[in-house]
This record gives structure tokens, sequence and C-alpha cells, in this order.
């Protein structure tokens, strides 16, 4: 761990039982960069010091479990420097794990009592910015890329993504971070498990197989980590929750296709019609023929179904209907 004492803007006083510096405010103290653990009682203190009750509207369940948020910065290999973003801090647990590591933190916060708990519980740390935004509409590429800027000396260049987020917003967030991999290299989240497992683990020619697949395994490597008990969070819910690690890919190293746009419309038109056959479902953007003269030279079969194909199938079955297809050709 890494002491933050030097980070401090104003006079500290220390506390006579630990040694450790301590902010005082009216009515709280918070320790600055210090090894204590998030627990149940410090949840619900933080929460009743802002008159606040968990709103399941948010989907806010608070991680009760230091461990957990340790294995989620270990997983992210988050180094002293590092620009890590997190969605959704709540009363600041896994912030606090952060900043520890030396982490430079990117809060987004949505519920605008919880945003000021944090802005409030690390205002004497130098390198944490806490958003009151909602993440799903949050331009957050501008703020990464400044603060990558101003820290490009002592980190990677790339930033980091490491979140408990809200479960209700999970697709949400997946398929607004995934496509960035010119900023930041790694993605940990903390999801619902069923989530979770769809977005990794859903195997050829089953019911879990959707074009959300296509998309996580075209911009990503991702994998499944570890199961968590639903006992770990407050207010507990009524399933398990789930780590996924997703090591972005460069742009570069992305699938050849002629547009990513018309790419996944494809994508998307297919599985539209899931127990159609290709040929049927993806009339509207070619001729029966067509299709299956591309299938063909693919080597499947003309009568495959979505489900049956991977995603190389998909980016070799595109990028042959739409060879020279200058009605395409500015799409991106």
């Amino acid at each position: 761990m890494v002491s933050l004492a030097h980070t401090v803007q104003w006079p500290l006083h220390k506390c006579g039982s630990c040694g450790l510096p301590y902010k005082a405010s009216r009515t709280r103290f918070y320790v600055v960069g210090s090894n204590r653990d998030d627990d149940y009682h410090t949840t619900l203190r933080a929460l009743k010091s802002r008159g606040r009750t968990p709103r399941r509207s948010l989907g806010q369940h608070y991680m009760l479990n230091s461990t957990i948020n340790e294995q989620l910065v270990n997983l992210a290999e988050v180094k002293v420097g590092d620009v890590v973003l997190e969605i959704g801090p709540g009363t600041g647990s896994l912030t606090n794990i952060l900043v520890n590591a030396g982490a430079k933190v990117i809060a987004i916060e949505k519920d605008p009592h919880m945003a000021m708990h944090v802005r409030e519980r690390f205002g004497d740390v130098g390198h944490v910015m806490v958003l009151q935004e909602d993440f799903t509409r949050c331009h957050i590429r501008s703020h990464i890329e400044s603060l990558l800027e101003k820290t490009s000396k002592e980190g990677s260049g790339y930033a980091k993504v490491v979140s408990n987020i809200p479960f209700n917003i999970s697709t949400e967030v997946i398929k607004q971070l995934l496509p960035m991999g010119d900023i930041f290299s790694e993605v940990v989240l903390l999801l619902q498990d069923e989530t979770a497992l769809r977005l990794v683990d859903a195997s050829l020619r089953t019911s879990e197989y959707r074009p959300v697949n296509i998309f996580v395994n075209f911009y990503s490597e991702p994998e499944y980590k570890f199961k968590v008990s639903r006992t770990n969070f407050f207010p507990q819910p009524n399933v398990d929750g789930a780590v996924a690690k997703f090591k972005l890919k460069q742009p570069s190293d992305y699938p050849q296709v002629t547009s990513t746009k018309t790419f996944f419309s494809m994508v998307n038109a297919a599985f539209n019609g899931k127990r159609k056959m290709l040929r049927r479902s993806l009339q509207h953007l070619s001729t029966s023929a067509e299709i299956e003269n591309a299938l063909e030279n693919l080597g499947l079969l003309v009568t495959s179904r979505p489900e049956e194909l991977t995603l190389d199938d998909f980016v070799g079955l595109h990028n042959f209907l739409f060879k020279g297809r200058t009605e395409f050709a500015n799409y991106s």
C-alpha cells in the first residue's frame, strides 16, 4: 500500500489509536490513505450521515467485503500513477483501495448525495476526481484523455476501469467501454453472475449466444474470473455477482471489416430472426443467392443460422457481402 499523507492540502491531526492522519470535518473523521477496511457498520454510518438508504432504482448494492475490492484492483494490476475510472463509487470503499494502490481516480456517481460523500471523504487526496453524472450519458473520453496527458510520464499511457457497477446498467456500460481500446487497456467489473457468464462463456448453438457476444469478442479478450456471493452486498440482492476482466484490443487489432457500422447492423439483423436461416434473415441486405454463395465460400452450410457462426465467420460473411458496395463506403 502507498501512503498518501503527502498529498494532503492542509494540516492533519493524527489518530491516537493507529497514528494515521485524518481530516477533521464538522461531524465526521476520514482516514486518508488508510488500510482500514469498509465493512457493514462503516457502510451504514456513511449512508446514515447522508440520510440515505440504498435505492433499487439506481441498482445500489454496496460491497461489504474489502477483500473482494482488493481482488478487483489486483486483477487490473493497478500501479502507482495509473489512471483508473470507477463507475458508481457509492460510499468509496473500492475508491479507498484504489487510492492506497496509488491510482489517480476518476469516480462517476449518479446519486448526488453519494457523490458529495465521496468528494468529502477524499477531499484531501490530490488525485481523486468525482463527477456527479449518469455514466450512460457521460462523455467520459475527454476527462480520461485530459488526465492521461497530464500523467503521461508516470503511467502506461492507457487508463483502466475498475468498478462494482450497478447491475441494471451492465450491458450499457459494456457497450460504451469496450470500443475504447485506444484509451483503456483493461476493464475489470463486478457484474451479476448470470450477466458475466452470458458475456464471457456463451457457446455456439445455445440460446445464450447473442449479438453482444460478437461485440464483446470483437473489441476485447474476456475472462470470467470468480463468483461473488450475494451475502457480500448490502442490501443483499436476489442474485450472486461475479468478476469479469476484459482485456481491450487496440483499434489496429480489431477484426478487419469494411465498416463496423454495417457489420454490427448485419449481426443484429441476423439474430433478430434467430431461428431463421441467414439466407432469409439477411434478405434486406443481399439476395438469397448471394448469401448462399458467401456462406459456401466460407465453408459454411447454406442453411446456417446465426447461432452457428463464430466472430470470424461473421467477419468473413460481412466482407464478402459488402465488398465493393459503394453505398456503404462512408460508414464507420
